[in-house]
């Protein structure tokens, strides 16, 4: 199966061609799928080339490239510095150990939603860091959902999301109320601050909601620990589900 970065790498070969007069018949009909293709991925809309934006057709690139650039080395050029970026981004793997760990979890679930989800949050902690941290907020309410209807525990038609997690923490008795020691109430309410804080997160920097003049922009940096964060609560969560729902093994 062809590779993403294969296929970009293909599309830039191909208007290399077209604009070196080196280009073959099929490559108007393959110009057109991959573009289509590497268009649709939203993840990566803001470092897709600007050529690929403004260039439905191959006949459309040749219009613009040639009153662009005279020579085929300065066109060549252009194409290459063009897909730098994305070739680049898609060169580096930017998966730690840990979301593999996460994915193989959620790969136990039933939730194509959920699966989904996971996805885009790693997809955009780089290219999109408002869409990131929203979508991490998202997979943590879509966890605690999973988790209570599974429970039949009824949450209501709007909750939000720290009252589907208290919510959540009751069920799987994690709530810092439930324990007595001391080490365990501090670990759990830790938990609960982390939900917390990604909800205030979202609100005051993501993509979910309207900014003022004086709006603050995230960061990649910012979007990885969001996404790491529920990442790792959405493991813990499922994880202790799971245990908690495993039949008595009789010595």
């Amino acid at each position: 199966m062809i590779t993403l970065i294969e296929k970009v790498t293909l599309l830039q070969q191909i208007l290399i061609a077209r604009a070196t007069h080196k280009h073959a018949e099929n490559d108007i009909d393959e110009f057109l799928k991959l573009r289509s293709e590497l268009i649709s991925q939203q993840s990566l809309k803001k470092i897709i080339p600007s050529i690929l934006k403004t260039s439905r057709t191959l006949d459309q690139f040749w219009e613009q490239i040639k009153q662009k650039f005279e020579h085929y080395s300065e066109r060549r050029n252009y194409i290459y510095s063009e897909f730098h970026p994305l070739l680049e981004y898609l060169e580096n793997d930017t998966n730690a150990p840990s979301d593999q760990i996460v994915t193989n979890v959620i790969g136990r679930l039933d939730s194509g939603y959920i699966h989904i989800a996971w996805q885009k949050a790693l997809e955009r902690r780089t290219v999109d860091p408002e869409g990131a941290i929203t979508i991490a907020r998202t997979l943590l309410e879509s966890t605690c959902k999973h988790i209570l209807d599974e429970a039949s525990v009824e949450y209501g038609n709007a909750p939000d999301l720290n009252h589907l997690y208290r919510l959540t923490a009751k069920q799987l008795n994690l709530s810092p109320s439930q324990h007595t020691q001391p080490i365990f109430k501090q670990i759990l309410g830790g938990c609960t601050s982390v939900i917390e804080g990604l909800g205030a997160l979202r609100n005051k920097i993501s993509d979910a909601h309207g900014q003022g003049k004086l709006n603050v922009k995230p960061s990649s940096r910012h979007a990885e620990l969001a996404v790491n964060l529920a990442g790792t609560m959405a493991v813990f969560l499922f994880s202790t589900w799971e245990l908690r729902n495993e039949p008595d093994v009789e010595s």
